[in-house]
């Protein structure tokens, strides 16, 4: 029998200003009011109605799951009745974890890749109820490192592009990977060609029924015993409008023609071991051929001159040390508490499993009143450092894009806490070191800073926090 997984990556940025109660707006996402509600009205909501998220496998990142939560609980409990089907059908579900923040975590410090996959773990099992066995890697960005911090939480497999390996047989695995110390993890490869193919060509295809029968049927042959596609969900939908159908249409009926078994990747990983070993490309990703560039330095991937994102990522670095070395200062007060530990353990105030009041005394930190105060936001201050983090605050061209723009207002964000604990104010250097980012404005072209962009979100929306800014 030969199988056939469609993997679907969904996820959405922490969209929205954190200095801003009032409903998210982007106006370049008209009919829609902004970027979520039209990318649900396209794609997640119609994939669920049709049964789509039974059939597939995927992972779907928290800062997308609490807005349906909130936004459309309709959609949002189909794809957990779906996973929970396959939990029951198979004994194995087909939603896959992914970390918190969709960092490029090659790119963290080791502390941060944890924070990362753990807070992606335990929101995870906060919507699923239950523990994932695998996890999506943002962008699938990956170097030793990420995969030793993966096994640390008892994360036993991952999936990777072809180009991203070596020394692979036909098929998709799952392959080993040998780690440092005698360990491993599992690996499945996706088939990057027919992947793009869908991902870039879907709506050229002409029907499930034919491309099935003019790919899939023909690479039986030599194609090995898994088939793995992996793209991004939203292209069933948004980025190919209506083509959900596609997608029902093969993995419900013209994959079973074609001579398939459809899986996911849950539960093909309980079915079989690996046979033979792969070795992992480092600090590669599955969007950019150059590296991780696209995230850190700016890179040919993107058009125009990119690299304003190497002194943004410079200016989160800056201020990413000064964060951490207040809340670390503050941490040597209190006896016994692990600064690490407790920044984790925020996860639960993030998701509502622990009301922020009690979060202090449920982890056992004897403090009150102002110091108490203090030390709160110092750790809110640490979870909106690492939102500033996010891949898409870098991913796109345009220093003046949204999501650029939601990065730094994390950062801004933080800053606020920051200056609320501890009366220490880095604003003024994060801004100068934000000054060497020189991009174009989204809707004119003309040249922008990232300082300008900081003062449009420090300034202007903290006013609705009362909010005393340089």
């Amino acid at each position: 029998m030969q199988y056939l997984c469609i993997h679907c990556h969904y996820y959405q940025p922490p969209r929205g200003n954190p200095f801003s109660k009032e409903p998210l707006i982007e106006p370049d996402a008209a009919p829609a009011t902004n970027w979520n509600e039209r990318i649900t009205t396209e794609c997640y909501e119609p994939n669920a109605k049709i049964g789509n998220f039974e059939e597939i496998s995927f992972n779907i990142g928290e800062t997308l799951m609490s807005w349906l939560a909130e936004n459309n609980a309709t959609t949002y409990q189909l794809i957990l009745q779906a996973d929970a089907l396959n939990v029951t059908r198979h004994q194995a579900g087909n939603a896959v974890a992914q970390p918190m923040h969709h960092t490029i975590l090659p790119l963290d410090r080791r502390e941060d890749k944890a924070t990362q996959i753990m807070w992606g773990k335990t929101a995870f099992a906060y919507r699923f109820g239950r523990q994932s066995t695998g996890m999506w890697l943002p962008e699938m960005a990956v170097d030793i490192e990420t995969l030793e911090a993966l096994v640390e939480q008892g994360i036993e497999w991952v999936v990777l592009t072809e180009s991203q390996v070596e020394g692979k047989p036909p098929g998709a695995g799952p392959y080993r990977v040998r780690l440092p110390e005698g360990k491993a993890i599992k690996v499945f490869v996706r088939d990057e060609q027919i992947s793009n193919d869908m991902a870039f060509r879907l709506g050229y295809f002409g029907g499930a029924g034919r491309w099935a029968h003019e790919v899939l049927i023909p690479r039986k042959r030599d194609a090995g015993r898994l088939t793995l596609l992996a793209t991004d969900g939203e292209t069933f939908g948004h980025h190919w409008l209506g083509e959900e159908q596609f997608l029902h249409w093969l993995l419900t009926y013209e994959a079973f023609a074609a001579g398939y078994e459809v899986v996911t990747l849950g539960r093909y990983a309980r079915m079989v071991e690996p046979q033979d070993e792969v070795t992992v490309r480092e600090n590669t990703a599955w969007s950019c051929g150059h590296g991780l560039g696209r995230w850190a330095t700016g890179c040919g991937c993107t058009p125009g001159d990119s690299f304003w994102k190497g002194a943004v990522r410079r200016a989160m670095d800056s201020l990413r040390i000064e964060i951490d070395s207040l809340y670390r200062q503050e941490m040597t007060k209190v006896n016994g508490i692990d600064p690490i530990a407790l920044r984790n353990a925020y996860i639960k105030v993030v998701l509502g499993s622990t009301p922020r009041e009690r979060f202090l005394q449920e982890a056992e930190v004897d403090v009150s009143g102002e110091q108490a105060e203090r030390l709160l936001k110092l750790v809110e201050a640490q979870y909106y450092r690492q939102r500033m983090y996010a891949s898409c605050t870098y991913f796109f061209p345009l220093l003046d894009s949204h999501t650029t723009r939601y990065g730094i207002a994390n950062a801004a964000y933080a800053i606020k806490l920051v200056r609320e604990a501890t009366n220490i104010d880095l604003a003024s250097d994060y801004r100068r070191d934000l000054s060497l980012a020189v991009g174009q404005e989204e809707d004119t072209g003309e040249p922008i800073r990232g300082d300008q962009v900081f003062d449009d979100l420090y300034n202007v929306l903290a006013e609705d926090d009362d909010c005393e800014c340089p």
